[in-house]
This record gives C-alpha cells, sequence and structure tokens, in this order.
C-alpha cells in the first residue's frame, strides 16, 4: 500500500494510491511481527504505513488477550507527533490521542494519566513526555506492548530515546517489541571507514535491543518513491566593496562594549541581581554585533541593515525603577542606531528611498548591497518563472539568515507574486517562533499559501509536503542525516534537490563528497547485513545512581536530578526582585570534587554537601540526587517525586477540598452557576392543639404597635403558639414601614394562656373569617368558571389548618386600668361567630332554593319583622339595625364579596335608586348598570329591600404590602399619600361586625411582623443546631438572620458585612492553623493550600453538606404569598420542579447556568433557584456572626461545625518561637533596637523579627530564612483586624463602600506607604539591586505627587511579616497586635478620605447617570495609548492617556473624562445608592437569555420594592418597556444626521424585560444616554380587560407608561405604551413602541423570526 498526501492544519491527509501495500512494504512487516527491527528505507518511502499495519496487528493480539497493554508512538518533535496522530487516527478503528509540552502536559497528576491510558489504545508522544512519565511512574514499561520509535537514528548521547532504553527498557524483564523508522541509522558528520559505519549501526542496534532491516531489491522503491534530482549552484566569493566600513562596525562594538563594562563595575553595581542583568546586556550586544555582521559578510549591505533593524525591533524592555539597568538598555539602542546610520550612509538616496531593485540585480551585486551568494539564489527563484505552484523549501543555518532574506524578497518586485515566510525554532531566544505560529505557517505551506519557505533544521525531519517541489540547501548539510532528511523534503516527482556552493572552495566540496561518498557507504553497510537476533549485541547495562521510591516506583538518576531541582526551586514563592533557584559551589581537593547546594529560603532545609567524586558534573549530580531523596522525606517531593504534596494531609476536613465542578463545566460556588434548593420548616410554628377537643394551653406573646403619628390608632394583637420561643425572638422589636408613617411594633413574651374548646372554636373562626376576607377570598368558584359559588367557611376548614405552622392571631382589647397587662377582645372575636352562622344560613338556604329562583331576597338576611327601621336616624344593615351617628369608622363585611370595609361617612341625599356610576363627586354615563339596585339585581341576583336609605361611603380593603422595607433610607423618593379611593354601596349588603377599625388596621401590619418573627425563630432553629452540646455561645437570632438574608430580600440588613468580616476570620483561623502545623512548609504551599481551603466551592460543599441552603432567605418578602394558619392562599406557585419533596437532592441536573432562570421564586413545595455562590457568601457571613457575637473562639466553633476542624494549638506557637530564637542572626549595630522603638515593641524573640525584615533575596548571603512565612500570616492577620475596625465603627455603610474601604486599608500600596511614613524601610534587609532603586525612587515619589512610581511589594510585605511576626511573639493575641498596629497604621482610611480609583470612579458616575463608555487601546512602542469615549445628550467628551501599562493608560484617561466632567458640574446624583456586592448576580428584572448585554446602571431590589407604591415613578437604568404615541421634541428629527450603518438587532423576545433588554443593548452600542419611564396608574372599581388570546388578564389597577429617549444632538423621542396590568409589563410596552419608532425613522433594523 503505497500513501500520498499533504499536511494541512497540523495533521497528514492520505490519499491511498493502491489498495494493497507494497511488496517491500510487506517484507519489513513481516520482519517487524518477527524481531525488533529498525527499518532503514527512503523518505516517503511508507515506513509509517508499515508502523500503521504493525499497530493493527499488534492491537488485534493485545484485544484477544482481553489485557490493558498500550502501544506507544514516539517522536522527536511536536510536528512529527502532531503528522503521525493524523494518520493513525485515520487508518486504525483504535483510540488514539497524541501528548506533547504544549498541551500542559507537564503539570498532569497521576489521576490524569490514568484516566488517559485507560482511555486510549494508541498513545503518540514526544519522548521527553514518556520519560518522564516513567521517571513519575506514571507508566510501566510492562504495561506497553510495542514501542514505535520515530526518527530513531537519534538514540544518541544524552537524547531521551537513550534514557528511555537505558533506565528503563533494558532494566525491564517484560520488555515491549520495538520498532524503529529511519532514513539515515548514522548520525554522525561523516563516516570516515567501513568499520566506523558499522560500529555507529551496531551502537543504535544495542541501544534499541533491535535489527537493522532494509530493502535489498530497490527496483520497486524506485518506482514508488520519488526522489528528487540533484544539482549544484555555484556562485562567486562574498566580498564588501565599501571600504572601511568592516573597520568602522569593528571600532564600534568595543567602545559600548567597554561602557557597559564600566556599568557593570560602577560602586553603584553592588548586587548580583543588577550585575548579571548588565552581564546579560553586554552578551545580547556581542551577539546582536556578530548577527549583523555575519549578514554583511554573507548576505550583503541591504539584509546587514534589516539584521539591525530587527534586532532594534527586538531590543530589551524597559526595567522600570532600575537606573542602571535602563542606561545600559539606552547604550544597547545607541549601539544599533548609530550602526543602522553607519550602515544607511552607504546607500545614496537613503535606505528608506532604497528597494527599487533591477531586474537583474548585477548593479546591486556589484554595489555590495546584495552578496553573489544571495544574488544566486534569488536567480533560482527567477527560474521558476510566474507560477504561484511553487513550493520551495530553502535551509538555512542561522535564524537571522531566514529572517533577514524573508524581509529582502519581499521587496523584490519580480518576485512579488511569491509568497515568503520564515520558520525557526521555538526555544526561548528573541528570534524563535512559538509553537502554534510554526504549526500555521508549516500549514500555509503544505497548503500552498506560501511559496517560500525558509527554514532551519527544525523541519529536517518528518514531515512530509507532498507537493515540495524543491529543496534547496543555501547553507551546507553538516551531517549525512541533514543531507538525507533534506533531500527527502522533496517528494513531488519531477522535484529538485539544489545544494549552493562556492566556487573555488574546496573545503565546502570537500565536505559535500564526505557526505555523498558516507551516504553510499551507510547503504551498502545496512543492505548487507545478514544478522540473525542471536548475533545482536547485548546492551551492557552501566551503573547508574538513582533513588527510587519503593511505594510507586517513582525514581531519579543523577542525570535527571539537577533538572528536578531546578523544577523544585521553580515552584518556590519569588518576586520580580528574586527568583528561587539553586546555587551550587565547587571545591576541589585531593583529586576530587566536592559540590556545595544552597536551597532558597523557603526550602524545608537549605544547604547540602554532596559526596566527592573525581568528576565536576558527577558531584553536581550527586549533590542533587541526594537533595532529591531528603526533599522527599521531608515531603516538599511527593511519591511521584513531584514537587508538592496535593493536600495538608492532617487537616481534618469532612470534605474533599479540591475544587469541584458542575455537570456544565461550572465550578460550584460561581455566580454563574444556579442551583435548586428546598426550604426547612420551622419547628416553633408547629402544633397538635388543634385536634385537642378540651382546650390547650399556649404561650402567648403580645404585639404592641406605636405609629410615629400619634393620632394614629393601632390595636394590640396577641400570638399564641404551642412552642416557647427564644428570649430574644419572643422579645424584639421591628420597624415597619408605610408610605407616610413608621409604625414600630413590640413583641413580647407574657406567659401561658389556657383557652377552653369554645374560646379555640372562636378564635379559630374569627383568624378564619378576618384572614381569608381581607387577603384572601370567603367565596369560592364563579359562575365564568363553570363552579358553584359557594361561601368557603360552610365546608371543613381543617385542610386550612397544617400542624407544621399551627398559631393564632387575636386582638386586644384598649385597657385603661393598670393593673391588667393586656386582654384579648372577645367581643370582637365572638362577632364573627355570628356573622359566619348568617353567612353559612344563607348558603344553605341558597342551595336550596336556587333550582327555583337565583334571586335573594334580602328579606332573608335582615328578617323584616325583627329589623323595622324604627326612625330616620337608623339604618337597614344585612343583620341589624344600626343608629347613623354610630357608623363612622364600624368595620362592616359585604354579602356579596365577602369583603372588609370600613363606613367613612353616610352620604345623605343619596340611594341606591341613584345612577351605579356615582362616585361622589361626578356621574359617569359609561356604565352597563343603570342603578345599584339595577347592579345588585343583575349581577348578584339581589334585590334590595330598603332602597331609599342612604348610600354609605366605604374604604375597601386592600393587599398587604411589604413594610419590611424602608424606601425612604434607600434612597428613592416616596409617592405622595395617594387619595384613598372609597366606594360606595347600600348598608342593607352589608353585615356589621363588632371589631374596633384599629383592629382592621392592624392586620395590615401582620404579614410583614410575622414575616420577620418567622425568618427569627429560622434563625433560632439554625442556632440551636450549631450550638449542639455547646450552649456557651448566645448568638443574637438577629445577627443570625442577618448572616442568612441577601440583599435581594429588600431588608435594612444583609449578609454581606457580615461575609465580608467572616472570610477575614476565616483566612486568618486558616492561615494560623497552616503556618503553625506545617513550619517546613513554604509560603507559595500555604498560600495554595488556603486557597483550596477557603475557595468558594470548599465553602459551597460544607454549607450543603450542612444543609445550609434550606435556611438561606433570598427573595424580598411577598406579602400576597403569605398566609396564615386557616387562611386559603389565593397566590399559588405550583411546583413543576420535579421534586415531590422539601429538600432538593444534590444532582447536576437541579443545577443551570441559564442567566434568565429566576433566582429566589419559591414555589408552593418551598423550592427556589439560588446562586451557587450565595451558599459559599453565606458560611461565611454566619462565621462573621459567631466572631461579631462571641469572638474567636465562636467563630472556630461554628468552622467545626461546617466540618473544618482547626485548633490553634498554644504548644505550636512556643515551638515557632523556640525555633527563630535558635536562629543565628548578625545584624548591624542597635539594627533591630532602633527598628523595635520605631514599632513600640519589643519582642521576646529576636529572631522572628530578624526573620520578619529578611527578603529572599538574602540567599546570596547564605541566609537561611525569609519573611515569606511570616507575610503570609501578616496579611490573614492585619486583615482580620482592619477589616472588624472598620466593621464596629461604619455600622451605617452600605457593604460595597465598606469593600470599598477594606481594599484600600489592606492594599499592599497602603502598607508600602506606611512602611515609608515609620521609616522602616531601611531595615529591609536584602540583595537586589533592583528592588533597593525601586525603594529610593517610591520614597522620592511621595513628595512629587505628579511623578507616580509603581510601588515596590516588598516594602508592603515586610510591614505585614512583621505583624505576623508580633502575633507569634504574643501567643496569638490579636488584641495586642492591635493596639500596637493600629497608631503605625494610622490614619486608617475613612468614608470621607476614601478616594476611589479614577476609572473605578467614572464607571460608577456612568452607572448611575445611565451613560455607556466606550474604550480603545493600543500599543505603540513601550506604550500603551488609550482612549476613553462618554456620549452625553449634546457633546461627546473624550479621555486620552499614555502610559506604559493598559491599566495606567485606561486610569489616565478617565482622570480627563473626569475632570471634564467636573467642570460641566456634573457628579453622580445623591438619590443613587450603591449596593455593590463582590460577584454579584445581575438584576433578573431585565436580564434575560436572549441578549448578553452588561447595562451600566441598574434598578437595585430596593428600588423595585418601593416603587410599587409609587403612582409617578422615574428610572434610569434596567427598567421594562409597549405601543406607541409619538412625539418629538423641539430639536428637529428631519435634520439630524443620518447614522451610517444601521444597527441590526435580532428578533425581540417578547417574554416579560424582552423589550427592554433589547432597547439598553441598541443605547450601550450607540452609546445613546439610559432611556427613562414615567408610569401612570389609573385604578376601576370595575374590572379590565388587558391583552387577547392567552394573554388576556383581568385587574383592577391599570398601568401606562411613557418612555423618553435622548439622542445624542439630535432630540428626544417619547413614546406612550398600551394599557398595562403591572407596571413592568407597562415599561415593556412602551420599549417595544420606542424600537418599532426607531425602526421607522431608520435608525434600527429589526429582524423577525
Amino acid at each position: 500500500m503505497i500513501l500520498t498526501g499533504k499536511l494541512t492544519f497540523g495533521c497528514v491527509f492520505w490519499v491511498v494510491v493502491l489498495c494493497v501495500p507494497q511488496r517491500y512494504q510487506v517484507e519489513v512487516f513481516e520482519v517487524a511481527k518477527r524481531r525488533n527491527t529498525i527499518a532503514v528505507l527512503d523518505t516517503g518511502a511508507g515506513k509509517t504505513m508499515i508502523a500503521v499495519m504493525l499497530i493493527r496487528h499488534i492491537a488485534h493480539s493485545i484485544k484477544s488477550t482481553h489485557q490493558k497493554k498500550l502501544i506507544l508512538f514516539l517522536a522527536p518533535t511536536v510536528h512529527i507527533v502532531n503528522q503521525q496522530f493524523g494518520v493513525l487516527k485515520d487508518y486504525t478503528d483504535l483510540a488514539v490521542e497524541e501528548f506533547h509540552g504544549a498541551k500542559g502536559i507537564d503539570d498532569w497528576n497521576l489521576n490524569c494519566w490514568e484516566k488517559e491510558i485507560e482511555e486510549q489504545d494508541v498513545m503518540i508522544m514526544t519522548p521527553q513526555i514518556l520519560l518522564d512519565g516513567l521517571r513519575k511512574a506514571f507508566f510501566k514499561m510492562k504495561t506497553v506492548s510495542l514501542l514505535v520509535i520515530d526518527e530513531c537514528h537519534r538514540a544518541s548521547g544524552n537524547h531521551p530515546y537513550v534514557k528511555i532504553m537505558k533506565e528503563f527498557y533494558h532494566m525491564s524483564s517484560d520488555k515491549p517489541k520495538i520498532f524503529g523508522m529511519t532514513a539515515s541509522p548514522v548520525i554522525g558528520k561523516v563516516i570516515s571507514s567501513t568499520m566506523d559505519c558499522k560500529g555507529q549501526m551496531f551502537t543504535l542496534e544495542s541501544i534499541l535491543d533491535s535489527q537493522i532491516y532494509t530493502v535489498k531489491d530497490r527496483t520497486e522503491l524506485e518506482i514508488c518513491v520519488p526522489s528528487a534530482s540533484g544539482t549544484c549552484r555555484f556562485y562567486d566569493q562574498a566580498r564588501v566593496p565599501f571600504e572601511g566600513l568592516k573597520l568602522k562596525m569593528e571600532s564600534l562594538w568595543p567602545e559600548f562594549d567597554a561602557s557597559l563594562l564600566r556599568l557593570q563595575r560602577s560602586m553603584e553595581c553592588q548586587y548580583k541581581d543588577v550585575d548579571d542583568r548588565l552581564e546579560r546586556m553586554r552578551k545580547r550586544l556581542s551577539k546582536d554585533y556578530s548577527k549583523i555582521l555575519y549578514c554583511l559578510e554573507d548576505l550583503g549591505l541591504v539584509c546587514a541593515y534589516e539584521a539591525a533593524k530587527f534586532c532594534q525591533e527586538n531590543s530589551p524592555d524597559p526595567q522600570e525603577g532600575c537606573k542602571l539597568y535602563d542606561e545600559s538598555r539606552l547604550k544597547h539602542a545607541q549601539f544599533l542606531n548609530e550602526l543602522m546610520q553607519l550602515l544607511g550612509a552607504f546607500f545614496p538616496t537613503g535606505i528608506n528611498n532604497f528597494g527599487d531593485f533591477s531586474d537583474d540585480l548585477v548593479k546591486e551585486v556589484d554595489l555590495g548591497y546584495i552578496s553573489p551568494k544571495l544574488y544566486e539564489l534569488i536567480k533560482i527563484f527567477k527560474s521558476f518563472g510566474e507560477s504561484k505552484d511553487v513550493l520551495c523549501l530553502i535551509f538555512v543555518e542561522r535564524i537571522i539568515t531566514a529572517k533577514v532574506i524573508d524581509r529582502l524578497v519581499k521587496k523584490v518586485k519580480f518576485l512579488s507574486h511569491f509568497t515568503v515566510s520564515h520558520l525557526t525554532g521555538s526555544n526561548n531566544s528573541c528570534d524563535s517562533i512559538v509553537p502554534k505560529m510554526q504549526k500555521e505557517i508549516l500549514q500555509s505551506f503544505s497548503c500552498g499559501k506560501v511559496n517560500l519557505l525558509f527554514a532551519t533544521d527544525v523541519v529536517e525531519e518528518g514531515i512530509h509536503v507532498a507537493n515540495c517541489s524543491c529543496v534547496i540547501r543555501f547553507d551546507l548539510p553538516k551531517t549525512v542525516r541533514s543531507y538525507v532528511q533534506s533531500r527527502g523534503r522533496a517528494r513531488q516527482n519531477n522535484s529538485q534537490f539544489i545544494i549552493m556552493l562556492e566556487r573555488a572552495n574546496v573545503k565546502q566540496r570537500n565536505q559535500l563528497f564526505d557526505i555523498i561518498t558516507s551516504e553510499y557507504s551507510m547503504e551498502d553497510v545496512a543492505m548487507k547485513r545478514e544478522l540473525d537476533s542471536s548475533a545482536l549485541v547485548p546492551y551492557r547495562n552501566e551503573e547508574i545512581h538513582t533513588y527510587s521510591v519503593n511505594k510507586t516506583g517513582a525514581r531519579v538518576t543523577a542525570d535527571s536530578s539537577v533538572s528536578l531541582i531546578h523544577r523544585y526551586c521553580e515552584k518556590l514563592p519569588g518576586d520580580k526582585y528574586f527568583v528561587p533557584k539553586p546555587i551550587f559551589q565547587l571545591s576541589y581537593s585531593e583529586g576530587n570534587y566536592q559540590c556545595k547546594l544552597s536551597l532558597p529560603p523557603s526550602a524545608p532545609f537549605h544547604t547540602l554537601i554532596g559526596p566527592a567524586s573525581s568528576n565536576s558534573q558527577l558531584s553536581k549530580q550527586l549533590v542533587c540526587l541526594e537533595a532529591c531523596k531528603k526533599l522527599h522525606q521531608m515531603g516538599a517531593l511527593n511519591d511521584h517525586l513531584l514537587p508538592f504534596s496535593e493536600e495538608p494531609l492532617d487537616i481534618n476536613m469532612s470534605f474533599n477540598w479540591k475544587n469541584s465542578s458542575s455537570g456544565e463545566g461550572i465550578t460550584v460556588g460561581t455566580t454563574k452557576l444556579k442551583e435548586l434548593h428546598g426550604t426547612t420548616c420551622i419547628n416553633a410554628l408547629s402544633g397538635t392543639w388543634v385536634a385537642n377537643p378540651n382546650g390547650a394551653t399556649f404561650h402567648a406573646y403580645k404585639f404592641d404597635f406605636a405609629c410615629d403619628i400619634i393620632e394614629e390608632i393601632y390595636s394590640g394583637f396577641v400570638l399564641l403558639m404551642e412552642s416557647k420561643l427564644d428570649d430574644d425572638v419572643g422579645n424584639c422589636e421591628a420597624d415597619l414601614y408605610l408610605i407616610s408613617k413608621t409604625v414600630n411594633s413590640c413583641v413580647s413574651a407574657c406567659g401561658k394562656l389556657y383557652l377552653d374548646a369554645e374560646q379555640m372554636f372562636k378564635a379559630k373562626c374569627f383568624q378564619e373569617l378576618f384572614f381569608n376576607g381581607l387577603f384572601g377570598r370567603l367565596f369560592v368558584g364563579s359562575e365564568e368558571s363553570g363552579v358553584k359559588r359557594e361561601f368557603l367557611l360552610p365546608h371543613q376548614t381543617s385542610k386550612l389548618w397544617s400542624p407544621s405552622k399551627m398559631y393564632m392571631l387575636l386582638p386586644l382589647e384598649t385597657l385603661n386600668s393598670e393593673g391588667e397587662a393586656w386582654r384579648i377582645n372577645w367581643r370582637g372575636v365572638s362577632s364573627c361567630i355570628g356573622v359566619i352562622k348568617l353567612f353559612q344560613s344563607r348558603a344553605l338556604s341558597n342551595a336550596s332554593s336556587s333550582e327555583h329562583s337565583h334571586e335573594q331576597n334580602l328579606s332573608d338576611w335582615n328578617g323584616s319583622s325583627d329589623m323595622k327601621q324604627k326612625s330616620s336616624k337608623t339604618v337597614h344593615f344585612a343583620n341589624c339595625v344600626v343608629d347613623i351617628d354610630d357608623l363612622k369608622d364600624m368595620v362592616v363585611l359585604a354579602i356579596h364579596t365577602g369583603k372588609f370595609y370600613s363606613v367613612v361617612e353616610v352620604v345623605t341625599n343619596t340611594s341606591a335608586e341613584n345612577p351605579f356610576s356615582y362616585t361622589g363627586s361626578q356621574v359617569s354615563v359609561s356604565s352597563e348598570y343603570s342603578t345599584y339596585i339595577d347592579y345588585f339585581n343583575k349581577k348578584y341576583g339581589i334585590v334590595l329591600m330598603y332602597p331609599g336609605q342612604p348610600l354609605l361611603r366605604l374604604k375597601q380593603s386592600h393587599n398587604p404590602h411589604n413594610l419590611l422595607v424602608n424606601f425612604r433610607r434607600e434612597g428613592v423618593s416616596p409617592a405622595s399619600e395617594q387619595e384613598q379611593v372609597h366606594v360606595y354601596m347600600p348598608p342593607e349588603v352589608l353585615v356589621k361586625t363588632d371589631v374596633p377599625v384599629e383592629v382592621l388596621k392592624s392586620f395590615y401590619l401582620l404579614p410583614s411582623l410575622m414575616h420577620r418573627l418567622e425568618s427569627l425563630m429560622l434563625a433560632s432553629q439554625l442556632r440551636k443546631e450549631i450550638n449542639f452540646n455547646s450552649g456557651s455561645f448566645q448568638i443574637p437570632s438577629s445577627l443570625i438572620l442577618e448572616a442568612l438574608t441577601t440583599m435581594k430580600c429588600c431588608e435594612n440588613f444583609s449578609m454581606e458585612r457580615l461575609e465580608l468580616l467572616g472570610d477575614s476570620v476565616l483566612k486568618y483561623a486558616v492561615s494560623c492553623h497552616l503556618y503553625l502545623r506545617y513550619p517546613e512548609k513554604d509560603e507559595g504551599q500555604l498560600s495554595d493550600w488556603r486557597s483550596s481551603l477557603i475557595s468558594n466551592s470548599a465553602l459551597h460543599k460544607l454549607g450543603t453538606n450542612c444543609k445550609l441552603q434550606r435556611y438561606i432567605r433570598d427573595s424580598a418578602f411577598e406579602p400576597r404569598r403569605w398566609a396564615a394558619p386557616g387562611q386559603l392562599c389565593i397566590h399559588s406557585v405550583p411546583c413543576r420542579c420535579g421534586v415531590d419533596t422539601l429538600e432538593v437532592p444534590l444532582d447536576e441536573k437541579f443545577q443551570t447556568k441559564n442567566p434568565s432562570c429566576k433566582v429566589g421564586k419559591l414555589c408552593d413545595r418551598g423550592h427556589r433557584w439560588i446562586c451557587s455562590k450565595t451558599i459559599s457568601d453565606c458560611v461565611e457571613a454566619l462565621i462573621g456572626a459567631y466572631y461579631v457575637g462571641n469572638g474567636l473562639v465562636a467563630a472556630l466553633h461554628t468552622m467545626k461545625w461546617f466540618g473544618i476542624d482547626l485548633e490553634l494549638d498554644p504548644s505550636l506557637v512556643v515551638e515557632a518561637i523556640s525555633k527563630a530564637s535558635l536562629r543565628s542572626y548578625v545584624p548591624k549595630t542597635n539594627e533591630i533596637t532602633t527598628l523595635e522603638l520605631k514599632l513600640g515593641y519589643e519582642f521576646s524573640s529576636k529572631g522572628l523579627l530578624q526573620e520578619a525584615i529578611t527578603h529572599a533575596s538574602e540567599q546570596e548571603l547564605g541566609v537561611g530564612y525569609c519573611y515569606q512565612r511570616l507575610e503570609f500570616l501578616g496579611d490573614s492577620v492585619l486583615g482580620l483586624l482592619i477589616t472588624s475596625h472598620l466593621y464596629k465603627n461604619y455600622q451605617d455603610i452600605d457593604p460595597g463602600r465598606l469593600t470599598d474601604l477594606r481594599s484600600n486599608a489592606v492594599s499592599n500600596e497602603n502598607f508600602a506607604q506606611v512602611c515609608i511614613r515609620r521609616d522602616l524601610q531601611p531595615h529591609l534587609l536584602h540583595c537586589s539591586g533592583f528592588l533597593q532603586s525601586q525603594v529610593t525612587e517610591f520614597v522620592r515619589s511621595l513628595t512629587m505627587p505628579l511623578n507616580k512610581i509603581k510601588v515596590p511589594k516588598a516594602l508592603g510585605d515586610m510591614v505585614e511579616s512583621i505583624a505576623g511576626a508580633i502575633l507569634i511573639d504574643t501567643n496569638l493575641d490579636l488584641d495586642k497586635v492591635w493596639r500596637i498596629f493600629e497608631p503605625l497604621l494610622s490614619p486608617i482610611v475613612t468614608p470621607d478620605s476614601l478616594k476611589l480609583p479614577s476609572l473605578r470612579k467614572l464607571n460608577e458616575m456612568c452607572h448611575s447617570l445611565g451613560y455607556f463608555i466606550k474604550e480603545r487601546c493600543i500599543q505603540v512602542g513601550d506604550m500603551v495609548h488609550s482612549e476613553l469615549r462618554l456620549q452625553m445628550e449634546d457633546v461627546l467628551l473624550v479621555g486620552r492617556g499614555c502610559e506604559r501599562n493598559k491599566k495606567a493608560a485606561k486610569a489616565a484617561a478617565a482622570s480627563c473624562l473626569l475632570d471634564e466632567l467636573e467642570k460641566k458640574d456634573i457628579s453622580k446624583p445623591n438619590g443613587i445608592s450603591k449596593r455593590r456586592k463582590r460577584g454579584s448576580d445581575e438584576d433578573e428584572d431585565f436580564i434575560t437569555s436572549s441578549l448578553d448585554i452588561k447595562l451600566c446602571g441598574h434598578v437595585t431590589a430596593e428600588e423595585s420594592c418601593s416603587k410599587g407604591k409609587e403612582k409617578i415613578t422615574e428610572s434610569q437604568c434596567p427598567q421594562e418597556s409597549a405601543k406607541a404615541s409619538f412625539s418629538i421634541n423641539d430639536c428637529s428629527w428631519k435634520t439630524c444626521s443620518i447614522v451610517p450603518a444601521i444597527p441590526v438587532i435580532g428578533p425581540i423576545n417578547m417574554s416579560k424585560g424582552g423589550p427592554r433588554t433589547s432597547i439598553f443593548g441598541i443605547c450601550k452600542t450607540l452609546q445613546w444616554p439610559m432611556p427613562t419611564f414615567r408610569t401612570k396608574e389609573t385604578k376601576s372599581r370595575t374590572p379590565i380587560e388587558f391583552g387577547e388570546g392567552s394573554e388576556k388578564r383581568y385587574g383592577f389597577n391599570s398601568y401606562v407608561s411613557k418612555i423618553t429617549l435622548q439622542i445624542p444632538n439630535c432630540g428626544i423621542m417619547e413614546c406612550t405604551g398600551d394599557p398595562k396590568a403591572d407596571k413592568k409589563t407597562s415599561y415593556d410596552s412602551a420599549a417595544l413602541a420606542m424600537l418599532h419608532e426607531l425602526e421607522h425613522h431608520r435608525r434600527i433594523s429589526i429582524i423577525r423570526s
């Protein structure tokens, strides 16, 4: 089988030419089945397909054994791995995968590899990947059945192929089959003799435990495999015609090198890091000079100039804060500039005007612009003609050659039809090309997009480009392998292989002759080998120094130990002033070398002296091997010899500490993930007394109400329940906020109360009647629904009473005597019995007479014989006759609606004969009923008996409101007191009750008060769970309730403040535990562990394990859905969650990342969606609550309940102090004493302070410690102390501002300024010139505010480490640490002194004003230019900034914009309250799934709650919008400039919020200010019909919204929507109208679905 193909997208796509393999392929395959084989075949002969055949054969055998065995395919480069992966994937039915370093494999652990090994049949990888895997014991040689080695000639010297065979294959008792592939089994430059050739082949065979096999009969090969015709092209010797140019260049370089050397030897350069940088700069200068000189001599003047230009473009970046380095960098740049001027002076018209080459280039060669060698190459290109199908690969020796010829050829006009590129290696030099770019370039060449590709030896081997028609060796190959491999890249039939030689250059001719002779010799020796397997020379194992881990089999050799030590040090914490690395010191004595190894200060040990050795390199390896052994024994290397163990094994955690993810790939504990969770029952509300026929004893809790308007009187109530409440729950207060007044409610325990059976019956009837009459309904069914209309209470009421919620609320009498504390208003309660009986009797009477007539004669209600009107001063009610003077404020019940009213007045000169539309001041003509008589008769079948009685004006009942939201405090202007809408009724359709109107008023307070009380009961219930077996922590239930309440609840408290504090407490406790328990672990490892232990995903797991999600309050109180016991809830939300129980299982199917998912909305079963992060936040808030309530001990108890068992053992503190006391130090005279005086604290262990001021760079002086661990501890200490200080001192600021204060106070910049203010920086011990330079510049910048210098992090770190040292020295006495540090930190930031970053301030201002910002950043050299655009109504403001990084540039641009806004006297409105929360969710009222739009502003939950009380509201943010009446102000619309590109938006989402989202998205895109809405509310006495079809709704309130949109520099558009049943739907209606008008005026285009 012969295959041809081409490389595309990094893979080879092969085309089968013949259906069967060729005879020579079968021949090799048969040999490979019998023995380990090295197949030596020409490039393009199909060696890979022989491997495919062998892999299929072996895979079939494996499957028959039912054992898991691997087939490994090794390729030396990533390019070849990609290529072979494509072949095996297409031509086998096996599971195949590729593995190389670019996939991040270096950081994989055992679990990752085990998963891949289990899933794959064939694994294709680079040899280093396999070698690392074998050394780490991720792979076992015995599990491999076949090892395919591509380009196996590389198995020499120290190549990974050799190490795999030596260290593992030859040491294994169960060896895999080997199949090697190569076109050149000889690796040397040339073959000196036949014996030399045989020797190299013998060595290769011995290493690979395989025999070379090649095809004897080459007839078929020569037919099937295309071979390139080889030719030589000769060029003249190079010459430089410019006299003195080379001499000038040679004199220029020493001059600049000497100046750099002087800098290096200057007194200022006393630190090694600066000296190293300057030395690297000298080497860089020398290398750049060599590159330019080489190009001048070999390629000509133009290429030399291009080389200089390239070096200039890639000159080193500036190093902020180091003058010496910057000066050296400038000298380097100056050298290149002078060199370019020197070269450019030889162009007569200047280099910028040069580039028009003549057609034959002879003139350019004569002038020396291009060399004869390059001229000959261009002639070859010219010979290709105008065809664009040419694919030519040009091999060069140096990277700079590829780059500059690439640039030059692009300037030659007669070659402009060719596309040119270059491909070089991916090392760490500035000349390298990253792997991704390499792949793209090679792909372009393979596809024909690139015609001429200049390349180094990176593509000599293995790359298959079927259409490559020409290969040119611009520079001679140096080895036989290079010659054979590069020639093999020419794969097209009749392709050319051109070697360029210098005329009369005997050395080059001899070199080429030797290479060609060696090739023939190699082929001859290979073909004549007639060895059998017994003749194979066995490999003799060399003694290898190793250390093995018995548990896993992982091993490290002396050779690999050096790289492992370097890798370990790389993982240790460092900073920009210190890169952790090992230091080696060799000593020589008595013919032996001995190496001393010094590790960074954060390593568990710091020095080690290795065994003596006669070889210096071996002595270095042996000390590293001993260090690896010791690091493993100390736990710094795990059992797979990887740096760091993965988790703190001694921490008692009740969960897997690693981050867990949802099924959708989103980590739990994030804002994007939503989870369905249930709620918990409140145990205190449960009761069984309803089943007791003999009465029951209750715990009584009195409700007293006091209004801030003294004339307003509210009746007291009593709560009767079976359970006793905790004292802080049963005795509490809550303010209830009405529109124009505040009512203080006070709950107090008043002992026990016994009710007999009769009293219980009366109390139940009262509760059923009033709660259903006010907040529910007393009649069920209707003619429209087809269900018979019946009185609710005749039926069994037991279904309205649930054992899980069993309490009674009864009114109290107003007592005048001081002796009696309280008394139930039994008269009012008892009166309900008569009312209920009256309704029950009429219900039975109506049922018996319904088949005769539907009319109700009111004589059946009022009994005309007993209730005759005695005088004109009395009126007839349905159940009695009442004196007209006693009607004021009487509470009555309508017999036709079952609703309660209170009488306002008797309307004289009116009667039931008046028109039905009578409203007291006017008569409306639009009514289907002529009179009240007509209305009651037709609507309800009621015949009025006393139509002449005057009508009563009644105050109607209304829905309950959420009175817990203080909308006035939230900065939203409350609506004025609405004019009460009254109703008019004849008295005889009303039933009188003996309940005072004060009781009726108090009823509207009960839902909100009971909600607060139930919430406190819930908090108390959780407190009992946490305090189980430990009753010493009496945390107020109100504090726990705060920790359970999110901002969505719209309360005047939420968890955010406690969460901020709890986060600091948790961080401190975990930091202390880790610091004390793991004294040998470095700061980086401790930080990783801490981050994992306190991550949101870990806290989420802790919270859900403790079922905390059941207690979280995550939505505002919905009074209409609240129902008292005995009340029928009429606003139900049926459960469609797919869960039958109250508790929801923790399952992936109950998780979603859909942003439109409604969070917090409870269904009737108590399920709701919660943001995953909310659970994590609640864990922190609870810890914070216990810390506030009872200090750190209580917080630690809470953590233990969650599953984090942290005990701060005092003995470990003593150990830490003792260890520091033993540390040797040699401070300067009075250094420690002076520093202690500045701190105001004398250390008992001076070693702690010495450690706290020692930077890691002191390793250069042999110091074995640094401040990093203490910094880790001090960071958490100061975080807790400062957060606690801010929490206690600023109780009234919102959580977002508290977070800002904390961020400012604990920032590294603030600590650095503290360090400077207290003059602590002279005491920092370090060995970094860069650090010293930056500290000096920073101190200077503080006296010059306009000169901003980046803060040296080490200064802030030192302050933190000193705090950590004091904490340990004071035995973890936080109070003492704060007494020391508070004066040091002063002045601590306050809300008044807080200065937000300019960009943040601008964003907040635009957020509140409803403006959008557009940004644009571009890189120009070393600087970043930023432009921020702010479009206002009448002007476009533009701010610009230019700095060294993007963040600083944007900040500068923002400052400019703020200055412009200040000139215009524009600032953030005071009415907008900033309620920012880290990671808060989007406002779900306007974010929908149809558009992913970030909005500048949003309506807060508080505003949403309060605006429900307003008649006319305005909003400049995401509120929603329908049809239009259209108006434009005086700014004429017709004169507006037409928008060039009309924005197109997708189909409008017509669900709630959809139109609003669309209009806001348009405003953001076009930078229009946010629209505003004005809403007018209209109330009706009769139901209003809204919508059509399935959208049809009925209501008594109608909302019409008007949207106003300011289009900058054009005018104002206003549209009015249709009447809607609720406010937000009316916003949608107005927004929809605006969208259509914008489309009508060609401002937008809407796609219809």
